[in-house]
């Protein structure tokens, strides 16, 4: 996988530079690395969005990680399954977009949909067989994928940075609303 077609390394250099003299200007003497912080985690994120698009897989990312989660909630013992919202905010994704992913996984037979015996108005949503045989079947694959995209840190500097990435994650989750915090 190789990042540079899409953004040259120097060029990228270069204006990281000149945005960072920028926002010191613009910072009467406040420390800047907060915001450095979130725009970096915004570009990772559109950079991993970007890799996963180009994936050798049968499945997006997002219907892929609503196939896990859905996986990871029925070997937790959730076998009466989740509610779409709540899986749209498990998902960080909008309910009209989840909706739209539910409905592609179902016509696939990959989920399904039940009435919530709690709520007549609402559904469940359970991962089938079918749905577990292509995630178990394709999931390596994409692992190796994304390991393939972290390849240049070494094993103790992932370990560092999720514990860095957790601690920034309880440090937002204690100074924002956060709905539905038990999701994160």
């Amino acid at each position: 996988m190789n990042f540079g077609r899409a953004c040259n390394q120097a060029d990228f250099d270069r204006r990281h530079v000149q945005w960072i003299k920028s926002l010191e200007e613009m910072s009467d003497g406040q420390d800047i690395r907060g915001l450095e912080i979130a725009g970096m985690i915004r570009m990772l994120t559109r950079f991993f969005d970007l890799a996963v698009r180009q994936s050798p897989s049968e499945l997006s990312g997002p219907r892929l990680g609503i196939l896990l989660r859905l996986m990871a909630e029925e070997d937790n013992g959730n076998s009466a399954g989740i509610n779409p919202t709540h899986l749209s905010h498990m998902q960080n994704v909008k309910k009209n977009t989840i909706s739209a992913l539910i409905s592609g996984l179902e016509e696939q037979g990959l989920l399904e949909r039940s009435v919530d015996p709690a709520d007549k108005r609402g559904c469940r949503l359970r991962i089938t067989r079918a749905g577990r045989e292509l995630v178990k079947s394709t999931a390596p694959e994409r692992f190796e994928f994304m390991n393939q995209a972290v390849s240049s840190l070494t094993s103790e500097e992932k370990d560092q940075l999720l514990v860095l990435l957790d601690k920034l994650r309880t440090s937002l989750v204690r100074q924002i609303h956060v709905p539905h915090e038990d999701d994160f």
